[in-house]
Order: C-alpha cells, then sequence, then structure tokens
C-alpha cells in the first residue's frame, strides 16, 4: 500500500512538474537572452485590452501577435546593449518616475498603489516595467542622441516655415503712420525723434483707415501680414519703429506696440563684473577678506577694475574679462551675490560680501528687462527639429540592431 501510494504521489508530483513547464516556455531566442510565451500572452492581452477601451475596430491576432513579437525583440536587444554597457537605473531614479506616474494621474504614491492593486495590477510588476523603459530611453539617448546633428542652414529653413510661423511665432500689435511720399514720411521720422507721441502724429497725418485710432492696427501673426511689414518688424523688440517703408499705397512707418503668445516672456537682466578670492589652506578667511578689501580700496582710489580683476580674481570663468560676468538673470547666482547685484546702485562698487564661493566685490553695469521671446522660440524650433531627426535616427538604429541579431522564434504550436 505504502509503495502503490509513493508510486501515486510520484506520479502526481510529475504531472505537477510537467504542468509547471508548460505554463512557460522559450519562445524566442535573441543573440545571448530569450523571450518567454509569457511575456507574448501578456503582451498581446494588453493590446486586445487597449484597442477594446478605446472601441477600435482590432487587426487580425495573428498581425497583433507579430507586432508583440518584433517589439519584444527590438526591447531584449537593447536590454542586453545596456547590460553589456552597464547602465543602471538607481532606486531613487525609478522612485521618482513612478511618482511623477502617480502624480500624472493626479494621485499620491499610496492611492497610486491601491488604485493597481484593486484593478489587479502588480505594483512592483510596475516598477519593473518602468525601470526597463528607463534603461531603454537612456541606451537609445547614448546611442542615437550622439549622431544627431542640425545645421544652420536646416535650423533657419524650419523657422520659415509656416508650420514654424503659425505655431510658435507671437501676435503684434502695430500702429502704421501711412503718407503719401518720401518728403512727409521723412518729416514724420523728425517728429518722432523729437519725441511727439507716435499716436497722435497718425491722428494728424496719416492717411490710413485707422488713423483716428492713432493707426493702430489689429492683434497679427507675421505670417498674415503684408510681408514688407513682417520682414520690417522679424526679431524685434516692443517699441521698435521702422524708417520709412514703400509700397503701393505710399510710406509706411511701423511702430511694434506689443506681442502676445506663448513663448512671449520677459526677465530682469544685469550686467556686473566681480572680483573673487578665495579662502585657502595657506590663507586664512580674515586673511583672505582684509586682502580683497585692500584691492576694493586701490578701485575706489582709481585703478582700473578690469585690469585688478585679470591681477587678482580668483574666479576662472571671469578673471581674464576682466571680471565680467556678462548679462544674467535671477536664480543663476549665488543668493548672496544676486542680492548684492540687484540692491546695487549702478556704477558703485558694492562692499565685500561673502558666498560659498568666498569673497566678492562686484559693480553693476547695466541692466535691462530683456525680451526672451525670440530665444524661447528659437529653443522649441530646435527641441521639435532634434525630435524628428532622433525619432527617425532612432527608427534606423532599431531597424540596424534587429537585422544584425540572431532570432531564433520556436514553434511552439
Amino acid at each position: 500500500m505504502k509503495k502503490l501510494t509513493l508510486v501515486i504521489a510520484l506520479s502526481l508530483m510529475a504531472n505537477i512538474h510537467a504542468a509547471i513547464e508548460i505554463l512557460d516556455r522559450v519562445a524566442i531566442i535573441v543573440d545571448d537572452g530569450v523571450i518567454m510565451e509569457s511575456q507574448i500572452d501578456s503582451g498581446l492581452a494588453n493590446i486586445i485590452l487597449r484597442y477594446e477601451e478605446q472601441n477600435i475596430p482590432k487587426p487580425n491576432q495573428d498581425d497583433l501577435k507579430e507586432q508583440v513579437i518584433e517589439s519584444l525583440i527590438v526591447e531584449e536587444l537593447q536590454l542586453q546593449m545596456a547590460n553589456r554597457a552597464g547602465v543602471r537605473i538607481s532606486d531613487s531614479e525609478l522612485n521618482e518616475s513612478v511618482i511623477r506616474i502617480a502624480n500624472n494621474n493626479q494621485m499620491e504614491l499610496q492611492e497610486f498603489i491601491n488604485y493597481l492593486e484593486s484593478n489587479g495590477d502588480s505594483y512592483e510588476e510596475l516598477r519593473e516595467n518602468v525601470r526597463k523603459q528607463m534603461i531603454i530611453q537612456r541606451v537609445q539617448r547614448g546611442r542615437v542622441g550622439s549622431e544627431i546633428g542640425i545645421t544652420e542652414k536646416e535650423f533657419q529653413a524650419f523657422l520659415a516655415t509656416d508650420e514654424s510661423l503659425v505655431s510658435l511665432e507671437p501676435e503684434l500689435l502695430i500702429k502704421q503712420i501711412l503718407v503719401k511720399n518720401l518728403n512727409q514720411a521723412n518729416k514724420v521720422v523728425l517728429r518722432i525723434e523729437n519725441g511727439e507721441d507716435f499716436s497722435d502724429i497718425a491722428k494728424d497725418i496719416s492717411i490710413s483707415s485707422n488713423a483716428s485710432d492713432g493707426g493702430t492696427m489689429q492683434w497679427r501673426k507675421a505670417v498674415d501680414m503684408p510681408k514688407l511689414f513682417s520682414d520690417a518688424l522679424s526679431k524685434k523688440d516692443v517699441g521698435y519703429i521702422t524708417k520709412p517703408l514703400e509700397s503701393g499705397a505710399g510710406y509706411h512707418i511701423l511702430k511694434l506696440v506689443d506681442k502676445k503668445g506663448p513663448f512671449v516672456q520677459y526677465e530682469d537682466q544685469w550686467s556686473s563684473r566681480h572680483i573673487l578670492l578665495i579662502p585657502s589652506a595657506i590663507r586664512d578667511e580674515e586673511t583672505t577678506e582684509k586682502e580683497i578689501n585692500n584691492v576694493r580700496d586701490r578701485i575706489i582710489d582709481g585703478e582700473s577694475f578690469s585690469e585688478l580683476a585679470k591681477e587678482f580674481s580668483e574666479d576662472p570663468g571671469s578673471a581674464q574679462q576682466g571680471g565680467e560676468l556678462g548679462w544674467l538673470g535671477r536664480g543663476v547666482l549665488a543668493d548672496e551675490f544676486e542680492k548684492v547685484m540687484i540692491e546695487s546702485p549702478m556704477g558703485d562698487v558694492s562692499p565685500v560680501f561673502q558666498t560659498q564661493f568666498g569673497f566678492h566685490f562686484l559693480e553693476v553695469l547695466d541692466a535691462r528687462n530683456y525680451d526672451m521671446t525670440r530665444d524661447l522660440i528659437e529653443d522649441r524650433a530646435y527641441s521639435i527639429l532634434y525630435g524628428r531627426k532622433y525619432e527617425e535616427e532612432l527608427e534606423n538604429t532599431l531597424r540596424s540592431m534587429r537585422a544584425e541579431a540572431f532570432v531564433e522564434i520556436k514553434d511552439l504550436d
């Protein structure tokens, strides 16, 4: 009886073992790795679910399965490349990404975890999927990003397209004065230079239909203006007044009054110069502060700020430029430095102050409210061009990887 029980038990264990083995099988060999049948089934189920949720007619299931297989092969190749290159995603990076996903769904992390579990999804599985995608993105940026180049010619050509002009360029508010001849136009220019109000001159002499409104035209994008106008006002700051522009109607003098749009932004900026001395093991803070005050005193007594900066400043980035830092806005410099810069009267040499870098004094050379519109438009245009080239190069790279890989798809039927 015991022998029979043992035989039955062994038989059951063998059947269970066979059942476990058949639950998941190697479906594809990809170079040094494998893709399991369960990965294909899971990917296929997810795609079908998305079609059903969006109420979209789904393609033939065999076609969908082929798409899933190709996607998994390319994913596996990229993960193998990442492994060879030693690409890793730290837990802190992963945590930040998962929290961002939760926040994008208007949830706190624990609320997001609870939501996943209530829908039968695994939080740990989601974390690993996110980790995989982060690894793949890092590999792609390293492999593809270095191959992308955008020439100045390509960049300028894109800025001139209707796409760029319509989607990126701001709307402009313009005033115009229209007169019959060049002699009248030159007299208008002289009146403007003498300080007369543009709108008052328009009401007085302009023959345009909007003269009674001070020459004010409707808000328009450059692409919707006569080319004569758009060329004259391209990349100009608010307040700019054109020279007389000749057209069939006469001579136009335009003033750019305002601009609006998602990329219109202004920033307070300061141009300053400074001298920095850094305490060290052989020069303590007290000695350093005394030495920099001596340098400051020499400038107050009439010596050249620029020459003394070249001689004494220990800031490697600005010393040889006479201490000049160029135009900078808020949030770029150390808080203590920024505070002194903003509060210092233009042309005055500030008292000595300390930051984490050492002891400084500075002089504000100029200040402005800078129109950042053109910079932001060009940044966005570059991002669009880069993104398109990236996608093209990525597609070529993945296609090449797939063609060169050893892939064996098992017949599991």
